[in-house]
């Protein structure tokens, strides 16, 4: 049962290894020399896998819709969504279905696996439990990585928007304008901060005061970057001073900002190096240099205090 567990565990490892080696490497690659040969790709095939992922989506959704939630947790959850940048009703039911079916599948997955050691019943239930609690925990942690992520997204755009602001505020346009420019602009690279401005854009559009379109959007994305320039606009649109002035001091204070954050990351490398070496390196190098004369002691040393 041990060697069926194992070959089944390295069956599974090495199918992820070729799943993501292809869609990182593989059809990445086919995707380019599609349109450097100008070959129209074919629509029936992405129309299927787009069915599939929106049944797949309806299924996760329908678990979702059916489970009991907690309003302080589902509050709490539905706040963590819209940081990661799921603003849609449907991004709620999905995620508790997808938490549901990895900790139930963590618990299941551990419950076949336990009666291959000799433990007692008791263990094995606890580690069917706390299988079930990894699950559950590991989906929250990738929950948050995603909101990590979107959050430095927005964050390595705001330079870029900030200059062409500047640009659009100095040929005349309001800022409402220039944002809404930026938004059109923008989309190609940084989809994700174009996207927010967008939803300021709409606010306003609709009637939403400046000052609360901006803090609407510092309060989504939870961003420190954003809430500062969102300070910077509101400041600056209440005591009447140059938008433009304090775009580009902005912008080139996050520049700075930028560059001593990636100093600080390239200063605290070296301690880092240094464990790592200690726990890793030393010890090989001290068993290549050390083995031999171990080695000479035990055979030479050794018999002669044996024989007095």
């Amino acid at each position: 049962m041990l060697l069926t567990v194992t070959v089944a565990f390295f069956a599974a490892l090495a199918c992820a290894i070729v799943w993501f080696g292809y869609r990182t490497y593989v059809r990445p690659g086919e995707a380019y020399r599609q349109l450097a040969t100008a070959t129209p790709v074919g629509g029936v095939g992405e129309q299927s896998a787009a069915q599939q992922t929106f049944r797949v989506r309806q299924f996760l959704q329908w678990v979702g819709e059916k489970l009991p939630q907690d309003p302080m947790s589902a509050s709490l959850t539905r706040r963590q969504l819209m940081v990661a940048g799921y603003r849609s009703d449907a991004a709620l039911p999905v995620f508790i279905g997808i938490r549901t079916l990895l900790t139930i599948g963590a618990a299941a997955l551990a419950w076949l696996i336990v009666p291959a050691f000799d433990w007692p019943l008791l263990l094995k239930a606890g580690v069917v439990l706390v299988a079930g609690v990894l699950g559950h925990m590991l989906t929250n942690l990738g929950l948050d990585i995603l909101g990590e992520n979107y959050q430095e997204k927005l964050r390595l755009g705001l330079p870029d928007a900030l200059d062409l602001m500047v640009v659009a505020v100095e040929a005349g346009l309001g800022l409402d304008q220039a944002i809404m420019k930026v938004s059109e602009e923008l989309a190609p690279t940084h989809p994700e901060l174009c996207r927010e401005f967008s939803l300021v854009s709409l606010e306003t559009r609709a009637g939403v005061k400046r000052a609360d379109a901006l803090r609407n959007m510092a309060d989504r994305t939870m961003e420190p970057e954003l809430r500062k320039l969102v300070a910077v606009l509101v400041q600056t649109d209440r005591f009447g001073t140059s938008v433009a002035d304090a775009l580009r001091t902005h912008a080139e204070f996050m520049r700075v900002r930028r560059r001593q954050i990636a100093e600080e990351k390239a200063n605290k490398l070296p301690p880092k190096l240094t464990v790592v070496i200690f726990f890793t390196i030393l010890p090989a190098i001290l068993i290549v240099a050390g083995g031999p004369a171990i080695l000479m002691i035990y055979r030479q040393l050794l018999p002669v205090m044996g024989g007095q």
